[in-house]
């Protein structure tokens, strides 16, 4: 018999045997070498994914923080306004209380000062009557020591009014 393609029944058989073998090393290597790969690259490729998701979050924080921010920028001279504004206004309370605060003390001392000239004229007075009565009282005596020259009286009586004047005026 003659062979075609040189093919016999041990050629078969070891080719059977071959192909059986290579697809018994082919489900070995794929369970052990095959699998860890394809885990290995399954889960470089969900981090490789979490971290660009990680990343576009970032990013959108980051031009939220930056909206944020250019708002913050355009409403800054509104705050600082805003500031100034409180400012003037307790200012201008305390400069109320400070003005009325001081009228009160004003009010006291002119009061004060009212009551001290007060209690100076009474004085001023009180030795005015002082005066007068001393004086009434030297005239009396000059009056009766001199009762008999009537012209002489009366230069005495000009002569203590002169003196009560002069007196009233230098006190």
């Amino acid at each position: 018999m003659s062979r075609l393609f040189d093919l016999d029944w041990q050629l078969l058989a070891d080719s059977c045997l071959m192909i059986i073998a290579i697809f018994v090393l082919f489900l070995a290597l794929s369970y052990f070498l095959f699998n860890p790969a394809r885990k290995f690259l399954n889960d470089r490729k969900e981090k490789i994914r979490g971290e660009l998701e990680e990343a576009k979050t970032s990013q959108e924080k980051a031009a939220e923080l930056k909206e944020q921010y250019e708002a913050k920028l355009k409403n800054i001279d509104k705050e600082a306004e805003d500031i100034l504004s409180d400012a003037r206004r307790r200012a201008l309370q305390n400069e109320e209380r400070i003005v009325a605060q001081a009228k009160e003390e004003a009010g006291r001392i002119l009061a004060r000062a009212q009551e001290e000239a007060r209690l100076e004229k009474q004085k001023m007075s009180d030795e005015i009557k002082q005066e007068i009565v001393s004086v009434a009282s030297v005239m009396a005596g000059k009056l009766v020591g001199a009762s008999i020259d009537t012209a002489r009286q009366n230069s005495l009586i000009e002569e203590t009014l002169k003196e009560m004047g002069e007196d009233t005026w230098q006190n």
